[in-house]
């Protein structure tokens, strides 16, 4: 198994400031700790940005970002990068970094998983989901109670959650990649970089601009939507809930079977 190194990167942090609940500081707080420039303005095209100086490093964030969850991950994010890569780079500039979660590899994905363990640390997200059924409801109660971004939350369930969950992110109206719960496996369409299934719930928004409200996020669909069943379809009950990101023209479609 690969060395977690933006985990490992979070916890140093965290033991470092002695940090037992993650809302007990801001992740402003934790920048200036650093000696960090800090400012908000208009970026256009990205979420945020981090400069490295000979003396003085400057993190900006976007000043249109709508949602408290969404600043926090990538403030969150920033951070990483100073705490993992301050000598290696000199600029990095992120743009919808919770939706191309997994892209790249390396210093984005070391910085993403120093932000989620930071704002959803292993222990204390285990013990709030523990026992709990998987709903869209609960993705929501999981982005509320650590402050985070619904898209960040999703993907730390999908590594820590008891019930398992395939995840396929949408952008244009093409599948850019897909992930799933280890051990969790069902044979996955040949899609990538293909349009989403006709049938699937991503497909209806990008077609019509559909949206379903809170009590009716989980749409029930077959197991052929998204996966190949061979001759027959599955009598199992499978659901669909589509994370919409209407700025980035970008589907997250979470699917799990009941």
């Amino acid at each position: 198994m690969a060395i977690n190194n933006g985990a490992i990167a979070a916890q140093r942090l965290i033991n470092e400031f002695g940090i037992e609940n993650p809302n007990d500081y801001t992740i402003e707080e934790l920048i200036h700790v650093r000696d960090i420039i800090l400012e908000e303005k208009k970026i256009s095209n990205s979420d945020g940005r981090i400069v490295f100086g000979k003396s003085k490093t400057k993190i900006s964030i976007n000043s249109d970002i709508k949602y408290i969850g969404r600043r926090r991950f990538t403030l969150a994010h920033e951070l990483g990068h100073f705490e993992l890569h301050h000598n290696l780079n000199t600029h990095l500039e992120d743009n919808a970094l919770t939706l191309d979660y997994f892209k790249n590899g390396g210093q984005e994905y070391e910085a993403n998983q120093f932000a989620t363990e930071l704002l959803m640390p292993s222990k204390s997200f285990i013990a709030y989901t523990q026992g709990k059924k998987f709903s869209p409801e609960l993705l929501r109660d999981i982005t509320e109670h650590f402050e985070t971004s619904i898209t960040s939350a999703t993907f730390r369930y999908l590594e820590l959650g008891q019930h398992p969950i395939f995840l396929f992110h949408c952008r244009d109206k093409k599948v850019i990649y897909w992930k799933n719960t280890n051990n969790y496996y069902r044979k996955v369409k040949d899609i990538t970089k293909l349009q989403p299934p006709t049938d699937s719930v991503a497909m209806e928004f990008f077609n019509d601009g559909t949206i379903y409200r809170r009590g009716e996020s989980a749409q029930e669909i077959v197991k052929s939507t998204w996966f190949e069943t061979g001759e027959n379809d599955s009598d199992d009950e499978y659901f669909e809930y589509a994370i919409v990101t209407k700025d980035y023209n970008t589907v997250l479609s979470v699917v799990w079977e009941k």
